[in-house]
């Protein structure tokens, strides 16, 4: 009897074991691997409860094991049993990925696991023996966030000569390519969107390739010009994005770009820069690494970049007449988009209209027209291709859906990408509703950021949809102290409940929603 309880228990441990496992490995890898960003997440309040909920009843089975009588067996694999339903997987926004980097680690952490047990055998008798392991498991079960950071740790040194050897061979083919112009784009928001224009405004003249989605990482970029670069590629739009100070330089110190666009700085990933001056810092490592050959594309409509000086090739840009190279003015919105104009070099003014509205989208485009106009493409030949450009996914998207429209800024948050999407809400006559779990990643500001939003927002919208009781609790804080009326404030715990709210609300207009960020599994 005792035999086949104990193989019970084996058998539901594992059951339990794997899938936290599989968790943790998820949300390792949504914090980047990153073991910083990895322990800051374990630290956080309200993750230390979820951890601990998922490994109680693996603490209340160990005294059952000592004990080890039949009774105690017995309760210790129904303590397993919840184990594995406190564990079952739920539906993931971004599923974890079974990368190579992932399987090697889940090998490694096995091996870990399987050196535990074999500490067992020191013991003589068999009791003795299968108790000492069930204690063990038990205790790495528990330990299984710190594992895979130890299997990572193990890991370090082959991941990183496997990085070295894709990185030397992404070098290899930049190097077959000398007369490859090579344009690096970052920015704390906007340089996906300026990446895709243009790419959509240098095609008009070159061959372009930059790189897809969000492939802003050194092993992103890597992969792009491995699995997508042509002897026929003239430019290369590069997008880089940084969550510690180094980032952008490491991605820099192997393409090499020309010239450089840098977007937007703003209090954006404070939770890993720790201050704005590491941000505006590692932004500008972008303008470091360009030659006297190159240009510098900034955009002076943001404080921080018009601060900085730098001994550059500069050409600036931007929607405020301050004395900018290229300078959107006489901006009007319509239900046909967004209208402005634009000087050329020699003063002549140029009409454009894009489908997109907002002020940032007339911003980014006027980045994107700065630079394919400095490479040789008249205004005249970019009037047509700007007409053209659509919104970037989940970039304040504008979706049509029946009886709703849909701003869909879920991508990612800031401040000011945050208030530029509520003064697009605003733009409308209908009714308006933003939904919202707020900002992350803003260390110890991120209380006074969120609260800021929710006094900004207050003549913004007609309802408040707010994803989670505490983590939008600055917002709530920030609508109530500026007098947004408390019924028309809606806490929610998911978005598809707040859609459901949304339907719930009654009103002959037309309802307009802002979607404004969709947190990654490791908030939720």
């Amino acid at each position: 009897m005792d035999i086949v309880l104990w193989s019970v228990w084996i058998i539901t441990y594992l059951a339990g074991a794997i899938l936290y496992e599989i968790y943790i490995m998820h949300m390792f890898q949504q914090n980047s691997y990153k073991p910083r960003e990895y322990r800051e997440w374990l630290r956080v309040t309200g993750n230390i409860g979820r951890l601990l909920g998922k490994t109680l009843y693996a603490f209340i089975s160990l005294p059952l094991l000592i004990i080890g009588n039949y009774g105690c067996l017995i309760a210790a694999c129904l303590m397993n049993l919840m184990t594995i339903l406190v564990n079952k997987p739920h539906q993931a926004k971004k599923p974890l990925v079974y990368t190579p980097r992932v399987r090697r680690m889940l090998v490694t952490t096995t091996i870990l696991f399987v050196i535990g047990i074999l500490c067992s055998i020191m013991f003589e008798e068999m009791e003795m023996k299968i108790k000492a392991c069930a204690v063990i498991l038990t205790g790495l079960f528990i330990l299984i966030p710190f594992i895979v950071l130890l299997a990572n740790f193990i890991n370090h040194p082959i991941e990183k000569g496997i990085d070295r050897y894709y990185i030397n061979d992404a070098v290899r083919i930049l190097n077959q390519m000398p007369e490859l112009v090579i344009i690096g784009v970052t920015g704390s928001y906007g340089k996906t969107s300026v990446k895709y224009f243009l790419s959509k405004l240098l095609s008009v003249k070159y061959s372009v390739l930059h790189t897809p989605g969000n492939y802003n990482t050194t092993l992103g970029v890597v992969r792009t010009i491995r699995e997508h670069m042509k002897p026929f590629h003239e430019i290369f739009i590069c997008e880089m994005g940084a969550r510690e100070v180094g980032d952008i330089k490491e991605i820099c110190d192997f393409v090499h770009p020309k010239h450089g666009i840098i977007t937007s700085i703003g209090p954006q990933h404070l939770q890993s820069f720790h201050s704005i001056e590491n941000v505006i810092g590692t932004k500008f490592e972008l303008a470091d690494a360009i030659g006297e050959d190159g240009y510098v594309f900034l955009n002076y409509d943001n404080e921080y970049i018009r601060n900085k000086k730098i001994d550059k090739n500069v050409i600036s840009y931007g929607t405020v007449k301050n004395d900018v190279n290229y300078c959107a003015y006489d901006i009007s919105v319509t239900k046909e988009g967004s209208f402005f104009k634009m000087k050329d070099n020699e003063g002549t003014p140029h009409e454009f209209h894009t489908r997109l509205v907002g002020n940032h989208n007339v911003q980014n485009i006027a980045g994107a027209i700065a630079v394919a106009n400095t490479l040789g493409i008249s205004m005249e030949k970019l009037i047509y291709p700007v007409k053209q450009l659509e919104s970037v996914p989940h970039r304040l998207q504008l979706l049509r859906q029946g009886e709703r429209t849909v701003l869909d800024d879920s991508y990612n948050s800031n401040k000011n990408g945050f208030k530029a999407a509520l003064d697009t809400l605003a733009m409308f006559e209908d009714l308006r509703i933003l939904m919202t779990p707020g900002m992350v990643e803003l260390g110890d500001k991120q209380y006074d950021e969120n609260k800021e939003i929710g006094l900004y927002a207050k003549d913004k919208c007609d309802y408040a949809i707010l994803v989670g009781r505490e983590q939008t609790k600055p917002i709530q804080d920030g609508l109530m102290e500026a007098g947004f009326a408390n019924n028309r404030m809606i806490i929610v715990d998911t978005l598809q409940e707040g859609f459901q709210m949304i339907n719930a609300i009654h009103s002959d207009k037309h309802k307009v929603i802002l979607i404004e960020n969709d947190l990654p599994d490791n908030y939720n």
